[in-house]
Formats: structure tokens, sequence, C-alpha cells
């Protein structure tokens, strides 16, 4: 192929999208007549039983009433919801991982923020650095962390990293020989080509993580590849802006100069022995060579009041625990349900789901991309449009910058950060992680964001949107009939 497509998008790239729908249709040819027929993989969340929240400290769980007391603080900081009472124990049942307390969260917008942070966490480190990442480009910040990854090596530290095949698929081999020659173990996710294939060959499922864990100690996960594309601030737009009511309906391609915008979440505590199992599972289940054993699980220790919990979602199970966990609370939500994401396909489900929140009296705001690498998932999105206005979500574009945040804030105290997108591919064939944050105080700081976000977004109104071209209306519905696969 030719290299003007490997210059494409480093998050979902558009070729990619492109060349899977192809491959896919193909191969629906000869297994399916149509796709209107195919399950929803989610479980109806209102047949399970909740169980008593279980919490986890640094010394392992907590009793009773240590759980009571923690929730209780909780609820009294958020006195205009009993998000906790109705939601907790449905989520514990969800997702069968702990929600552990003594835990340190900060918030980290953008490449520059999170690069710095990553790079400085890498250089302490002193025992192993376990990386996954769907993307790591052979660019100027891709060859940074290179070589701060190959100096540790050499200093004793083991490397372990796992890349995505079809994510690196335009990063040269030749970018991974220092890595390996150094000692690091590099593992590349479900091979494009067969014969590579460790196991079953599954072209379709792919490893979007974004996770980095230091010593077992320090971890880092959320939406930002490897990538210089995130080197870009985002104290302000890119471009002119003429006011809220003057805006395009037409999809914009990134120029070659237009950063990204994206978020990340540095965590330490409890939570981080909870993330480095999902990597060391996610390793053994590419059947990767066995990793040299090191103190993957340090003694634990309580460094901060955070609550969270780690939520690994892969295709192999039979529905996504962050889908499910997302849809519980957006049930739950009494005041306010805030989501900014990059790729927004939703199911379904979804809809239902946000639908029946504003329905209840709960305020909906979406902030998508304005901006966009994969015209495909922007059509395919925007065909929801008129069904969501028309129910009375507040929909707002991201102007200035390639939105790639994956954030969600329900009632100002559940909060989640992570790799997934509000769209099929996430929901179904990606490998995601996420973590939800509970509190007033990490909601207020999502919070303060997304309000920086939608002062920088154009608000779309359904008078707007349906005087909108019927050029504009076709590729929505060309591009709805694909958004399975996109």
């Amino acid at each position: 192929m030719s290299s003007i497509v490997w210059n494409a998008h480093p998050g979902h790239r558009a070729w990619y999208r492109v060349w899977m729908w192809v491959a896919s249709y193909l191969v629906m040819l000869g297994l399916t007549a149509c796709t209107a027929s195919l399950p929803i993989l989610v479980p109806d969340l209102k047949l399970r039983h909740a169980r008593p929240v279980q919490l986890e400290g640094a010394r392992g769980p907590l009793t009773k009433a240590q759980s009571k007391a923690v929730l209780d603080r909780l609820r009294s900081r958020s006195s205009d919801t009993d998000i906790f009472t109705r939601h907790l124990a449905l989520e514990e049942a969800i997702t069968g991982s702990p929600l552990t307390v003594g835990n340190r969260v900060q918030l980290l917008r953008d490449g520059p923020a999170t690069y710095a942070a990553m790079l400085a966490a890498i250089a302490a480190a002193t025992d192993h650095i376990h990386m996954e990442t769907y993307i790591i480009e052979d660019d100027e910040m891709g060859r940074l962390f290179s070589a701060a990854l190959i100096a540790k090596q050499r200093q004793g530290v083991q490397v372990n990293l796992m890349h995505d095949s079809v994510g690196t698929i335009g990063t040269p081999a030749v970018f991974f020989k220092p890595l390996t020659d150094a000692g690091i173990r590099v593992l590349e996710f479900n091979p494009i080509n067969p014969l590579l294939a460790r196991k079953e060959w599954e072209l379709n499922q792919r490893d979007h993580r974004k996770l980095l864990i230091v010593d077992g100690k320090i971890a880092f996960l959320g939406g930002i590849n490897i990538s210089s594309v995130y080197s870009g601030g985002s104290s302000t737009g890119l471009g002119s802006h003429s006011g809220s009511g003057a805006r395009s309906s037409k999809a914009r391609a990134p120029d070659a100069g237009t950063s990204w915008r994206d978020t990340d979440m540095q965590l330490q505590g409890p939570v981080v022995a909870e993330l480095q199992k999902l990597f060391l599972d996610a390793w053994a289940s590419q059947k990767g060579e066995s990793l040299e054993v090191r103190n993957w699980f340090p003694a634990p220790r309580s460094v901060g009041k955070d609550v969270v919990r780690a939520i690994g979602s892969s295709p192999e199970e039979p529905f996504s625990l962050i889908y499910a966990t997302l849809l519980s609370a957006i049930e739950s939500a009494e005041t306010s349900v805030l989501l900014t994401n990059a790729y927004f396909a939703p199911d379904p489900q979804l809809m239902a789901a946000l639908k029946a929140a504003v329905a209840r009296g709960v305020q909906v705001h979406l902030i998508l991309p304005q901006h966009t690498d994969s015209q495909l998932v922007f059509h395919a999105g925007r065909s929801h449009y008129d069904e969501l206005l028309s129910a009375g979500v507040q929909i707002y574009e991201r102007r200035g910058r390639v939105l790639h945040s994956k954030t969600a804030l329900i009632d100002g105290v559940w909060a989640t950060v992570g790799s997934t997108n509000l769209d099929w591919r996430s929901f179904l064939h990606n490998y995601e992680i996420n973590a939800v944050v509970l509190g007033r105080e990490f909601g207020q700081q999502l919070a303060d964001m997304f309000a920086h976000d939608l002062a920088l977004s154009d608000q779309i109104t359904l008078e707007q949107w349906r005087r909108r071209p019927l050029g504009q209306r076709l590729q929505e519905g060309f591009a709805r009939l694909w958004e399975y696969w996109l």
C-alpha cells in the first residue's frame, strides 16, 4: 500500500476502518445474508442480583463496617444523589473486580502532560516496566519513548512491551529491532500475518488498550497513544470561530498541523495491582514468551483517598464489562450525564439509556468531534443526532482539535477515563481498559475539564440539524449500514 495510507490517524485509523469494513463485508457474504438479526451482546442488567459492595484496601478486603464507613463518606459528600445506593452493588455484580480504596488519581489532559508524567515514571523505574499500546509511531515521540525504555533495560529494569499489529502496521519493523536487541520483550498482538499467529488467527480482535505500569506501583491509562500528533497543548482551539451559531454541518478532516485532544490518568495505590493482572492476562492470552518474574505485585500501600475500580474488557467475554458498567451508571443517573467521546456509533441499548435518562429529568450532554480522521464513523454517529436531539439530548462538537478523549461523568460523582469508544468496535471487537473513580473531588476535576471543552465546542440544535444538505444525509445513511464493523 502507498505511504499515504500509513500517514493516517493514530487512533482508529481511517484506512483500517475502510479496509476492515470491506473485509468484513466479504466475510459476511460467506456467513450470513444480513446483519439485521445480530444479537446485542449485553445482558439485561435488571436481571442481575445485587450483592453487598466489597471494598479492598492496601491490606486486602475491608470489613463490612470499614466498607460501610467509606461508602457513607462518599454519600455524605454527594447528598444530591443516591447513585451509590442504586449503582454500586449492581456494578459489583457486573464486573467482579474489586472496588479499591487508598488510591491517588491524577487527571492528565493531553499529550504533553501525559508524556511528561510517563517519562518521569519510566526514568525512576527500578524493577520492571509493562507497556501496552495500540500505536507506537516511528516519529519523534515514539523514538523518545524507545530511547527511554532501552536506557532502563540496560540498567537492569525488565521492560515488556505489547503493541497491536494493526495499530502499528505503519511502524516499520526496524523500529522495534533496537528494543529487542537491548533485551526488551516485544509482543505483537494478533499479528495481521496469519503465518505469525500464535493461536487462532483473529484479525478483527484488536488491542486498543493504552496502559503503562512501572514497578507495580504507578500506572497510566486513557486514550493517548505514543505519537507526535499529541504533542500540542489544549489551552486554545485552532483556527477562527465566529460564534456558536456559525458552525458548519460538514465533517472537517484534520489539517496536518492540527493536534489531538485526549485524556489520560495517573494512578497509584492498590488499584495498580488490578491493572497489572490485566496486563499479565493479556500477555498470556497472546501466548507471548515467558516473562522473567519480577516484583510485579509489591506490598500495596494506601497513598490517597480515591476509590477506584479497574475494568478490562475483551471480545472473548460474553459481553463488554466496561459497556455494561457504563449502562448501569447511566440508568442510575439522577441529575447529569456528561460524555466526551471520539468515535460515537451507539447501539440500541445505549440510545435507549440516554433517551430514558432525559425523560426522567437528567441533563444529558455529549461532546463529540467536529474534526475527524474517520469519515465513516463520524457520519454513522451523526445519523443518530436527530433521534437524540428530538429526545432532548444536548450535543456539542469540539472545534479546533481532533477530539480523541473517552470520558464519562455521572451525577458529578461517578467518573470513568479509558480507551473505550462509544461504538460497536469497542463494545464487541476490542480489548479495552478503563478506570472508574468514585467521589466528588475527582468528579469536579472531570467536570471542569468538560466545561473547558464545552466552551470550545459548537452546539448542534435540532432546527439547524434538520436543515443539513441532502448529500450529508446520504453519507449518514450509508455509514449507518456499516457501523457494526467500523
